[in-house]
């Protein structure tokens, strides 16, 4: 294969590589779905302005593109033996890695400021839901839905709305609708079953779970997706580049 070096690092190194370009495809995949924003909590993480979970998905997508067109390229140049070729692998994938480093750091620093603040979530979302504007508008729609699917009321439960102020209660009086509507339990129809019980706080007739698990649990999913895979990618890919620089200085 290569008159100079070791036959066996050689081959040590292909496989490496392999592993790596199919881990930058896998990583490329999980952060387009975390881009995707499947469980559509965006809108939460943009109004409080620490939304670079999303800047380090954009990163890593272009981080694992990269590492599948690296590890096709290391290969080649492990092939043919070529030290000019091997240079530069090294070169393309340390600047890379760098880049993943960012993308992996952004998102976990920015996920611990979300979900290890419930204040911070609820507090949003008494000063936008039903605010009459762009962004309450947007809020809205997200808490009406994310309260309808997950059976629940508010960030930690219904006596959000009750102990604490908000644009909510400045359009709804107490003895009207302490909470929203939505947060009363429906039958298979999604027929509120009893608007009386709802609005006295039965427990039979409200949800009192609150939203913030399932909003925590949204975020956790992406932040795994981007920063745990990418680290354990970073932990391998270390030492193969490691190899390659023993290797470089062999041919």
């Amino acid at each position: 294969m290569v008159e100079k070096g070791n036959p066996f690092i050689v081959g040590v190194l292909i496989l490496g590589n392999i592993i790596i370009l199919m881990c930058g495809i896998a990583l490329y995949a999980e952060t387009v779905w975390v881009t995707a924003d499947q469980y559509k909590v965006y809108p939460i993480l943009g109004v409080s302005g620490k939304d670079d979970v999303y800047a380090g998905a954009w990163i890593a997508i272009f981080c694992g593109f990269a590492f599948f067109c690296l590890g096709v390229f290391g290969i080649v140049a492990l092939a043919r033996g070529s030290r000019l070729q091997l240079m530069l692998y090294l070169v393309l994938m340390l600047i890379v890695y760098i880049f993943e480093c960012a993308s992996c750091i952004t998102s976990y620093t920015h996920r611990d400021f979300v979900v290890s603040n419930h204040r911070m979530v609820t507090k949003q979302m008494l000063t936008f839901y039903a605010a009459p504007t762009a962004q309450g508008r947007e809020l809205t729609r997200l808490w009406d839905r994310i309260m309808m699917e997950q059976q629940c009321c508010g960030a930690t439960g219904p006596l959000d709305w009750v102990n604490h102020t908000s644009t909510f209660r400045s359009f709804y009086p107490e003895g009207l609708a302490p909470w929203p509507f939505l947060c009363c339990k429906r039958n298979a129809n999604f027929v509120i079953l009893s608007p009386e019980g709802c609005r006295v706080g039965h427990v039979d007739y409200i949800n009192t779970k609150g939203c913030f698990e399932h909003i925590e649990n949204a975020i956790n999913s992406y932040t795994w997706g981007i920063s745990w895979f990418g680290f354990a990618i970073l932990m391998f890919t270390c030492p193969v580049m490691l190899l390659a620089m023993y290797h470089y200085t062999t041919l």
